[in-house]
């Protein structure tokens, strides 16, 4: 006889998260990262980062190496300038969704300094949310995408932003090279709701406002959720809200 699966909900408040602050960087971890090591919080399902990162003007992220990851980057305010030792560069902004595969080595840089390329100096911080999930293969081609997807957010409902789901592959803004993972983007009209997935995996984010998830209640933003194993509910907003949620199939190791 197999085993019963049993859903579980786990709900990670915005103040419990681990924190990186310096200088130029406010950054907040909803899992393990850099010196902060805890061996009860190092992933959910194939989700290994989600980082919520404000850099102030003119400062980054100066050039460092990834290796076997797949690096989604969201903004949420500001602007982001991309570059990497593959020749690639770009401004990332609300509404364009990125991703780079780190492969088997790549180098990049992550700065606040649009102007350099744009000649309008700014004052303004950048916030992103960076989310890394594992490869199914590791040593793979570098490789890097990003693409304008604000039109299908302003349309509503739950939006496929970075996937490497097959049943996503005419729909997902970007791939990603794991075909048991997929990151959707809702941004929640005041009064709108949207109906999480299915999924062995859920990772539900409140990027910004405030929402309310059935048979959980409130959350705020920063707030995150992990459901195993669960699906089907509800997510509401009565002042407007912007969550991701990654829909994954397998959990690291499977």
């Amino acid at each position: 006889m197999s085993a019963v699966s049993i859903p579980r909900v786990h709900v990670h408040r915005a103040g419990d998260r681990l924190s990186t602050r310096i200088s130029w960087l406010d950054s907040k971890h909803s899992f393990s990262f850099g010196q902060h090591y805890d061996p009860d919080n190092t992933h959910h399902g194939l989700l290994l980062v989600n980082n919520d990162d404000t850099v102030l003007p003119g400062e980054g992220f100066d050039t460092h190496p990834h290796k076997d990851m797949e690096i989604v980057t969201w903004v949420l305010r500001g602007s982001l300038v991309h570059q990497d030792s593959m020749g690639h560069s770009g401004v990332i902004y609300p509404g364009l969704a990125q991703r780079m595969s780190a492969g088997r080595g790549i180098m990049h840089s992550e700065k606040n300094d649009s102007w350099r390329l744009e000649g309008t100096e700014h004052h303004q911080p950048v916030r992103f949310v960076q989310m890394w999930v594992v490869p199914d293969e590791p040593r793979l081609d570098p490789g890097y995408e990003q693409l304008e997807i604000e039109d299908e957010l302003l349309k509503g409902g739950l939006v496929p932003v970075a996937s490497g789901m097959p049943e996503h592959r005419d729909h997902a803004a970007i791939r990603i090279n794991n075909r048991a993972a997929g990151l959707h983007v809702a941004r929640l009209r005041p009064g709108t709701d949207v109906v999480l997935p299915e999924a062995p995996y859920l990772h539900v984010f409140v990027a910004r406002g405030r929402v309310e998830l059935e048979g959980v209640g409130s959350l705020d933003e920063g707030d995150a959720v992990r459901l195993t194993h669960s699906g089907g509910q509800r997510i509401t907003s009565a002042d407007g809200a912007e969550v991701l949620v990654w829909e994954m199939h397998k959990r690291i190791g499977e």
